[in-house]
């Protein structure tokens, strides 16, 4: 979670960049056409994904642009986010497995920065070895990043 000023007000792409810089043990990569990608101990946790066939707009059938990969801890959380009718989240049957959800950037507004935050946190939660999880834990009980 982020705490303090700013938490409630919509999430930016420049949100992404800093909540995910701002975990340790965080390496910054260039994906392909050097889009960013976050990792921890060499395990991507979220990334900005090329366009592909998969993610369309479904009125012109256009690939989106602007997909930000997340992970997320396990499949109920993945079920519940892109569920949930409120949440920008989706998927795509070439996700069918894969612990993550997308989210296109145009949306990130959608969110509040305290939800984007708990997003990545949660990513790299579930990406980052049990002892470096466990020692963020233990000095961030309240799951903030101030």
């Amino acid at each position: 979670m982020v705490a303090g000023r700013g938490a409630d007000r919509p999430a930016t792409v420049a949100d992404v960049h800093a909540i995910a810089t701002s975990m340790p043990h965080v390496q910054q990569v260039g994906g392909s056409r050097d889009n960013a990608v976050y990792q921890v101990g060499g395990k991507s946790f979220v990334f900005f994904r090329n366009p592909r066939p998969d993610a369309f707009d479904p009125d012109t059938d256009e690939r989106y642009d602007d997909v930000i990969v997340f992970w997320v801890p396990d499949e109920a959380d993945k079920l519940a986010l892109v569920q949930d009718p409120d949440h920008p989240a989706f998927t795509t049957p070439h996700f069918d497995g894969h612990l993550s959800v997308l989210v296109r950037a145009s949306r990130l507004g959608e969110l509040t920065r305290r939800q984007l935050a708990e997003l990545i946190i949660d990513g790299w939660l579930s990406r980052a070895s049990a002892r470096r999880a466990a020692d963020w834990l233990a000095a961030h009980p309240d799951r903030s990043l101030d």
